[in-house]
């Protein structure tokens, strides 16, 4: 059996408007969503670790709670090596006592995410608690650096489901990490790059820190990047590998 469509120009013009309509709304759903950054599942809020893309894409991330030394060094060598797509998660406390180093990383082009105000674990806190440190980080990095962080990645990377649903009904998405340079135990620049550069896949995100406990990280940075890239690297923001199609997340319990 055979069937024959008939199309009128009117009826076309229609579907054509209809299609359009439906683009646009999905589109501005999309930048809505992306503005948000909430990573979000049929299964509910998960934390971001790993992205599967076929770019060799990954993502620097630093985390930043004390002091004033290391970060300065750590910027010039992302700046140096022309690195322009890094992360740093940071304190509100840390902010509030050095507004112009934060606002020196916003204005080097980095993205800021919140690492809380008290560098204290959420998952001893009750849910009211840390609604309220999530509420005062967010407002403080947001009013000194003019950029609202969206990112989250807990004190001491400590979170369960509770932590992750209440991150997600105030649109913070939870970042953690999937390589881990251990960089705070400051093993030596050979064992930083050797913690990092062979464990590096595409979609990973990659742990450093700037506080002034690490005293190697800035060391070792630029033979991580230059040997990184040398292997077909790219360095993306952690936004750009949470919108990969195809992202892998943690069981939480």
């Amino acid at each position: 059996m055979k069937f024959i469509w008939v199309f009128h120009a009117k009826n076309i013009k229609q579907l054509s408007i209809i299609v359009i309509a439906a683009l646009f709304a999905a589109s501005m759903l999309y930048i809505e969503r992306s503005q948000l950054m909430v990573f979000s599942t049929p299964e509910g809020p998960q934390a971001f670790y790993k992205a599967e893309n076929e770019e060799n894409r990954i993502a620097l991330t630093f985390n930043l709670s004390w002091g004033e030394n290391r970060i300065g060094p750590i910027l010039d060598v992302l700046e140096q090596k022309k690195v322009e797509n890094a992360t740093f998660f940071v304190s509100a406390s840390w902010a509030e006592t050095y507004p112009e180093l934060l606002k020196e990383i916003k204005e080097r082009g980095y993205t800021i995410g919140s690492h809380g105000y008290q560098y204290k674990s959420y998952t001893n806190w009750d849910d009211e608690k840390v609604r309220k440190d999530l509420r005062i980080s967010q407002q403080l990095i947001n009013d000194i650096s003019g950029q609202k962080p969206t990112l989250l990645r807990p004190p001491n990377g400590d979170f369960d489901k509770r932590i992750l649903k209440i991150a997600d009904a105030q649109n913070f998405s939870i970042v953690h990490w999937s390589v881990n340079s251990r960089d705070y135990e400051n093993p030596g620049v050979d064992a930083i790059v050797k913690n990092v550069v062979p464990e590096t896949s595409p979609g990973d995100v990659l742990l450093f820190h700037a506080s002034d406990s690490v005293k190697q990280t800035h060391k070792a940075l630029p033979v991580i990047v230059d040997q990184l890239r040398d292997k077909g690297f790219e360095f993306a923001t952690v936004d750009e590998l949470m919108a990969s199609t195809n992202a892998e997340s943690e069981e939480i319990k």
